[in-house]
């Protein structure tokens, strides 16, 4: 069974995301912010990380910039909503740092679970490698 790891500041979203997520059996773990989630990442290595941008402690950016370091081959999926809170657009940054996917908030549990669905499915490449554009949303 894979592991996903969510990153996420709102309960809420890690809430909605954990749920369709065992809905599909999948073993998920939270975390509140990019510190306590690579705490996390190292107690128990996930198989793909969602990764929110805008978060206290260590922002999202910093979050992927270490998980691709210790872990060059781990998917991670980046979520936002910032350019809808803060008018700023922090998810081609993401890929930029190492997310090999995006997804804007808001989202739908069908979304989530579809994207994730893909992911778990494809080989693990490199970041950068493959298409280009795997931007969803």
């Amino acid at each position: 069974m894979s592991r996903v790891l969510v990153i996420d500041d709102d309960a809420k979203i890690r809430r909605l995301i954990r749920r369709s997520l065992e809905r599909i059996n999948l073993v998920v773990d939270e975390a509140e912010n990019g510190e306590q989630g690579l705490r996390q990442f190292v107690a128990e290595p996930a198989d793909l990380v969602i990764c929110d941008i805008n978060m206290p402690e260590k922002n999202g950016l910093e979050t992927i910039i270490h998980l691709r370091r210790s872990a060059p081959l781990l998917p991670i999926l980046a979520i936002s909503g910032g350019i809808s809170v803060y008018g700023m657009d922090y998810l081609p940054d993401a890929a930029t740092f190492g997310a090999a996917w995006t997804l804007r908030k808001p989202f739908s549990v069908a979304d989530v679970q579809g994207v994730v669905m893909s992911i778990l499915a494809k080989p693990k490449l490199p970041p950068n490698e493959g298409k280009k554009d795997r931007r969803i949303g």
